[in-house]
């Protein structure tokens, strides 16, 4: 007799081994049970950080006028420079455009500029240190002026005097003069 035909004549048989089997499997899935826990760290956010200045004379001339210049004669004006950012960065003065109103004759090679770092001291009474001694016309670029932490703020003193020696061919002679900050 095949398997089929007693289960056929035997139902209650069939149906006690088919729920035992059903039985059996369900306590073995409910036996496996396992534990699990979770935690988050939520809204993880990035932001850039800011490198910006400030000029206390933003687009305007550190000396505040110096026509008709004697040899001899001394121009000064100071500028407060700020890193106004949340970062620290390098800072740096280049000598932008200059200009001398004649080809040949320099007002800029007779200019003799000393740039001191006053620091934080907004009088000049102290300085800080040296920044560029030498003619306009030789100011190069790129000039470090040292880390600024976010939100330091640094006063800085520019002379020019006119060359003693410079002779009457400088009569009349002119030289203008950008001068770039920079922040990296």
């Amino acid at each position: 007799m095949s398997r089929f035909k007693i289960l056929k004549a035997n139902p209650r048989r069939s149906l006690a081994a088919l729920a035992t089997v059903l039985v059996a499997v369900g306590l073995t899935g409910a036996s496996g049970a396992s534990f699990t826990a979770q935690t988050a760290n939520p809204t993880n956010t990035f932001t850039a950080g800011t490198l910006t200045m400030d000029n206390s004379k933003p687009g305007a001339a550190i000396f505040t006028s110096s026509p008709n210049m004697r040899p001899g004669d001394s121009a000064t004006g100071t500028v407060d420079i700020k890193n106004s950012g949340t970062l620290s960065g390098v800072f740096k003065l280049s000598k932008g455009t200059l200009t001398d109103n004649h080809a040949t004759i320099l007002m800029s090679t007779q200019l003799d500029m000393v740039i001191d770092d006053c620091g934080t001291d907004l009088d000049c009474t102290s300085i800080a240190g040296n920044v560029y001694t030498g003619t306009l016309a030789d100011m190069g670029a790129n000039i470090g002026l040292g880390t600024f932490a976010s939100l330091a703020e640094r006063r800085y003193r520019f002379t020019a005097t006119f060359n003693a020696g410079a002779g009457d061919t400088y009569q009349g002679k002119s030289s203008t003069v950008q001068f770039l900050w920079n922040a990296s």
